[in-house]
């Protein structure tokens, strides 16, 4: 210190300078508090988020290959019902024609009886 109470330093400084530059702490802290949610530099937090995207989608696509499978034998048995039924609505098509000859055999064979005997036959007189 100085003894005669002058401080030479005093006039070379003048009383509003700092010794340090200015600092923006808040600038510091957003980019801090932004740097600390994303530690890895750009390019790798654009890897790591493909790499997500990726195996969501190829969870997505699992999902979707399982549904497909899912419609694929629901659609197969519904095929195969399908074609039972086909199969019977044949059958009784083929009866129902079976049917219809015998009837038409016996429809021919009763008017031949009918000629034979000469029986008019009127549907209003209740019978044969």
């Amino acid at each position: 210190m100085n003894p005669y109470g002058y401080n030479y330093y005093q006039e070379f400084i003048p009383n509003h300078y700092n010794y340090y530059a200015p600092y923006d702490y808040d600038a510091f802290i957003q980019q801090t508090e932004q740097y600390e949610g994303n530690r890895q530099p750009p390019l790798e937090r654009r890897v790591s988020q493909l790499e997500r995207q990726n195996e969501r989608q190829g969870r997505e696509i699992t999902r979707l290959n399982d549904e497909i499978r899912r419609l694929n034998r629901e659609i197969n048995r519904i095929s195969r019902e399908f074609n039972r039924i086909n199969q019977l609505v044949t059958q009784l098509n083929e009866r129902v024609e079976q049917h219809t000859r015998r009837l038409n055999r016996l429809n021919q064979r009763l008017r031949a009886v009918e000629n034979r005997l000469d029986l008019p036959f009127t549907p209003g007189e209740g019978g044969f």
